[in-house]
């Protein structure tokens, strides 16, 4: 792979914008590209425009460099502070959403611009927060990065440079130094990592390997494969340990095969969240659906789906799930990996807690949750302590001790509001479905299906239990339609779509089936 060239004078400056996250080394890769062309015969200059928390945007790093034998004799290039539309050599993104922002942002020119980036993602806010799938597809993304670029390199560059206990940066400098968009030899990109003098074994190691695959990108002309998903295989069924050996002996002999992969992981997911007892009585409670279904790929498909929303419905989040999710060693230890902390390093997390009120009563035993949503001055003086969230440090032992004790209230869960009412919810849903089940089997999966609103926590939680309440008393006045599971299939879509709710309260309400409801 031959380098750019020099040997006709610049007559412009060469423009590069690295889009990166916090912590995955775009400012060392600027500052990198500064010393590379500054020993080079190069004059440079970097600027950056942090991004904002939570992954809803990235610091965007910018550079420019100008070759100093075309610059004329008493006069200095001047060089701009950010990147202009269509005006970018080189675009830089160490994710693969970063990259559709920089197409989005108009960065990337189909006659200029050559964009490198990582194929991995790091699912941003606004999908991992969306009532239904909210992921970007990143074949899509690919594609389309793809055409809009004159030149593209695209691979698992996280992957790469984790191999090696490095950072991304190191990776997207050695794919850059394979494009041969800059003139400079691989061996001047190398002798500017070792200038660094910090982390240069991982760091050359990372470059070397990118290199290699970013010059048999460009020799073959074939992208390499998107990293793997970590959806259970259904090939492949998922291991359970000993104390799961007769409920797993139980699926195999009383269940279709189409649905042991779900059931395995269903069984494993229920004794996790509350006891092995617990899990039981998700087999018991799938049984007769079992029995039901047809014997086709329809009553598969019943079986299957039944056991994924079972169990995410039996699995409800509420504030003993997420204390007990937030003081788990694997958690500890996947931040750790994440920050990549270091034995000189010292790791504090804190974590912002703001439980409502209801969320309060729904841990009480019954009577006393009933009691306090019920009575107004408890409600007023409890609120006094609620309105205002707490930041609690995980990481010292008054606030893990904090969030054992909550987290230790599993044991009380069956007692609990909230236990009585999922339960009492999920004995409506099964039994809706069974009837369905004796006259329109197409229905009834939509049923099934319509679950996948009530999920998450909070407010989340609060505005998907009232569309699927929506959805159940306007399904009486259809169902017996011969399109009534493509109509609740549609109504389901709108109001994933949308999390005001207004979407479908205006669908509803143009079909005449809005319901009145005190939820």
């Amino acid at each position: 792979m031959k380098p750019m060239t020099t040997t006709k004078p610049q007559s412009r400056a060469i423009t590069i914008a690295i889009l990166a996250m916090g912590g995955e080394g775009g400012g060392v890769l600027a500052d990198w590209l500064v010393d590379l062309a500054e020993h080079n015969g190069f004059v440079a200059q970097t600027t950056s425009v942090p991004g904002v928390a939570q992954r809803t945007g990235a610091t965007v790093y910018y550079l420019e460099m100008f070759d100093k034998a075309s610059i004329p004799e008493g006069r200095q290039p001047v060089f701009a502070l950010s990147p202009f539309p269509g005006h970018v050599d080189i675009v830089l993104a160490s994710e693969l959403m970063e990259a559709g922002r920089a197409l989005q942002r108009g960065l990337v020119n189909p006659q200029r611009t050559t964009l490198i980036t990582s194929s991995h993602r790091v699912y941003a806010m606004t999908e991992r927060i969306a009532m239904g799938d909210g992921r970007m597809d990143s074949d899509k993304l690919l594609a389309g990065a793809k055409a809009a670029a004159k030149q593209f390199i695209a691979a698992d560059f996280s992957a790469i440079s984790e191999n090696f206990g490095s950072l991304i940066g190191p990776a997207l400098y050695g794919a850059l130094a394979a494009s041969g968009q800059l003139p400079f030899a691989r061996e001047q990109f190398e002798e500017t990592i070792q200038r660094g003098r910090i982390g240069v074994a991982s760091s050359l190691q990372a470059f070397a390997a990118a290199y290699e695959e970013a010059g048999r990108q460009l020799r073959t002309g074939i992208l390499a494969p998107l990293p793997q998903s970590e959806a259970i295989s259904q090939t492949k069924l998922p291991e359970v340990g000993p104390r799961l050996q007769d409920m797993a002996s139980r699926i195999r002999n009383e269940f279709r095969p189409a649905a042991h992969a779900k059931l395995l992981a269903g069984i494993a997911r229920l004794t996790d969240y509350q006891s092995e007892p617990y899990a039981t009585l998700y087999l018991d409670r799938l049984a007769s659906l079992n029995q039901m279904a047809p014997a086709n790929d329809l009553g598969d498909d019943i079986v299957n789906e039944s056991a994924r929303h079972l169990a995410l419905w039996m699995s409800y989040e509420d504030t003993v799930r997420v204390a007990d999710l937030k003081i788990r060693r694997s958690r500890f230890e996947r931040v750790r990996l994440e920050v990549k902390q270091n034995e000189a390093q010292q790791l504090d997390i804190n974590e912002f807690l703001h439980p409502r009120l209801e969320e309060i009563a729904d841990t009480l035993p019954t009577a006393l949750g009933r009691w306090l949503l019920q009575t107004t001055w408890a409600r007023q003086l409890l609120g006094r302590f609620t309105k205002q969230g707490r930041i609690v440090k995980t990481t010292s032992l008054r606030g893990y001790l904090l969030l054992y004790a909550v987290a230790s209230l599993r044991s009380t869960r069956p007692f609990s509001l909230r236990y009585s009412i999922e339960q009492e919810r999920i004995s409506a849903w099964l039994s809706s479905i069974t009837g369905l089940l004796k006259v329109n089997e197409k229905l009834a999966l939509q049923v099934i299906r319509a679950q996948q609103l009530v999920k998450g926590y909070g407010d989340t939680h609060s505005r998907g239990w009232r569309n699927f309440q929506r959805l159940m008393k306007a399904l009486p006045q259809f169902q017996h339609e011969p399109d009534a599971a493509n109509k609740l299939q549609q109504l389901q879509k709108i109001a994933l779509s949308d999390d005001s709710e207004q979407a479908l309260l205006t669908s509803l309400k143009a079909q005449g089936l809005l319901q009145p409801s005190r939820c």
